[in-house]
């Protein structure tokens, strides 16, 4: 009986976290450069002291949807795209390097390009800087960053720095809790000159709102039923308990 009481209560608790996770791609549905988690369950045997005679449910994230989103023009100087493959690299909050496709970027007032969420973006030697105040600032398809300087002429734009653009092999990439995304090896991605940027465009989220809608509403179907396995367990242990007393 226990059996089945274990399975039905292990399934149950991971069906409230695949509902968590369906949640919070919902959540994200107009998150710029947002990627959707995937999850499924599969059965693990239970090991410890004795024979491995119990079976658990387990809700694994494998992986994400790389597909792109929607690109949504915003005619912002500051906002890129990336068309196709390719990601932009960032500084994290732990000082590492990570990936994201979320372009919309904005200047410190230190003069430092920043993602939206105040993420260092990183160019070819570190963080890029400049300077400020701006009158002007342009990033080329190639994500070369060009300022022109408060005050100064029209022609006196010059570069001070390139985005760094990877395109690291998708199944190589793992995302973290804060969003962004690492290589699995834990090495620093190259950068690679086949990745281009569309400039005054940001790349929206890929998540299909009615898709994760409909997987809620399995998982809570799923969860219903483990429910009821685990009070048909119950019944069943209580007439078990009867009979043995009867036969007593």
């Amino acid at each position: 009986m226990d059996h089945l009481l274990y399975i039905a209560m292990s399934g149950a608790k991971e069906n409230m976290n695949g509902m968590a996770l369906r949640s919070n791609n919902l959540a994200n549905a107009s998150t710029t450069g947002f990627k959707a988690d995937f999850e499924q369950a599969r059965s693990m045997q239970a090991f410890g002291e004795g024979l491995p005679t119990r079976v658990f449910s387990l809700t694994e994230r494998p992986g994400q949807n790389f597909d792109a989103g929607a690109v949504i023009m915003t005619e912002r100087e500051l906002d890129v795209a990336i068309q196709g493959d390719g990601w932009l690299a960032v500084q994290a909050q732990d000082g590492n390097e990570a990936y994201t496709r979320s372009g919309s970027l904005q200047i410190s007032p230190l003069g430092m390009l920043e993602t939206v969420t105040g993420l260092p973006v990183l160019g070819d030697d570190g963080p890029i800087q400049l300077p400020v105040p701006l009158a002007k600032v342009e990033i080329a398809q190639d994500g070369t960053v060009s300022a022109l300087p408060l005050g100064a002429p029209a022609d006196a734009i010059a570069p001070v720095g390139r985005i760094k653009l990877v395109r690291p092999v998708n199944n190589e990439l793992d995302k973290g809790t804060d969003g962004l995304f690492r290589r699995k090896d834990g090495q620093i991605a190259e950068a690679s000159a086949d990745v281009s940027l569309l400039k005054g465009a940001l790349e929206g989220s890929n998540v299909n709102a009615v898709g994760e809608m409909t997987y809620m509403i399995s998982l809570q179907r799923q969860f219903e039923i483990q429910v009821k396995m685990m009070k048909s367990a119950e019944e069943m242990d209580r007439q078990q308990n009867q009979l043995l007393r009867i036969v007593g």
